[in-house]
């Protein structure tokens, strides 16, 4: 068969096939990381909101306080934003709001500092040898040993806390009363004996663990309060002068040391020796 001279050519088009659909940028990643960053922030605030009492959380607070002093006075002068420079030394100096301070001043300030810093170190040693006295003084006896077991102290800024509490098998108060047991006798007469070591005044707390039933009548506030200030009568009575009694307060159950509301460790007296900054 003869070919066609007018027949048209074939033409073959090949498409290429490329696979993915390319690259879209990373701004998307970016985004997403701010978001978890934020998520994750946001439920770490929920938990500690959760997880702390009112004090830590306004010290938690206070914390990210500014502590700088910052001038009230607006200068409202015609200088850059529309106050007195910092540097105008002559300026602030006349008007009582700042200036460089003489050399006498600053070197005052840092002796005054220093020794703020001396007495605070003597006074943190001092508490220290109140802290070594209560451990060291029960192995006398094997009844001030045991009795040791229901304390534990801590310096914190308040000043040194001893804390004196139930066990789970030995209450220290009878049931629901203000009476004290034998062991709380012991260890407020050890207090005593410690606490006179310095001159610091003194603040009792009393604190009780959530009842386990509903009462017709809330008794925490109540017998928080006497626990505390029967507290008070047997430091009296061991020696402490009344003076030196700075306040004597009751928590009722709404500051728990353990997670359990009715744990026998929320049943606790926290004598507290205050520092004179206080």
């Amino acid at each position: 068969m003869s070919t066609q001279k007018n027949a048209s050519p074939v033409i073959i088009k090949r498409k290429k096939v490329v696979a993915g659909d390319g690259h879209h940028g990373g701004a998307w990643k970016v985004a997403y990381a701010d978001f978890v960053t934020a998520m994750m922030a946001f439920f770490l605030l929920m938990w500690l909101l959760n997880a702390t009492t009112e004090k830590q959380r306004k010290g938690i607070a206070d914390y990210f306080n500014p502590s700088i002093p910052i001038n009230r006075i607006s200068g409202g002068g015609d200088a850059m934003f529309s106050g007195d420079s910092v540097f105008a030394k002559d300026t602030l100096a006349n008007s009582g709001t700042g200036g460089l301070p003489p050399v006498a001043n600053l070197e005052g300030d840092s002796v005054a500092i220093s020794k703020a810093r001396q007495e605070a170190a003597e006074e943190a040693a001092a508490l220290g040898k109140v802290t070594d006295f209560l451990i060291g003084g029960g192995g006398e006896s094997m009844v001030s040993q045991n009795a040791l077991k229901h304390v534990v102290t801590r310096q914190t800024d308040e000043g040194l806390v001893i804390e004196i509490f139930d066990t789970e098998t030995l209450p220290l108060f009878v049931d629901r009363q203000d009476a004290p047991y034998r062991e709380l006798l012991d260890l407020v007469a050890l207090v005593a004996e410690a606490a006179q070591l310095v001159r610091n005044e003194i603040a009792i707390e009393g604190h009780v663990a959530t009842q386990p039933v509903v009462l017709a009548e809330d008794i925490n506030w109540p017998l928080s309060a006497d626990r505390a200030d029967r507290v008070r009568r047997l430091l009296e009575k061991n020696g402490i002068a009344p003076a030196r009694i700075a306040r004597v307060t009751g928590h009722a159950d709404k500051e728990p040391v353990a997670k359990a509301p009715r744990a026998a460790r929320n049943n606790r007296i926290e004598i507290i020796l205050l520092r004179e900054a206080n």
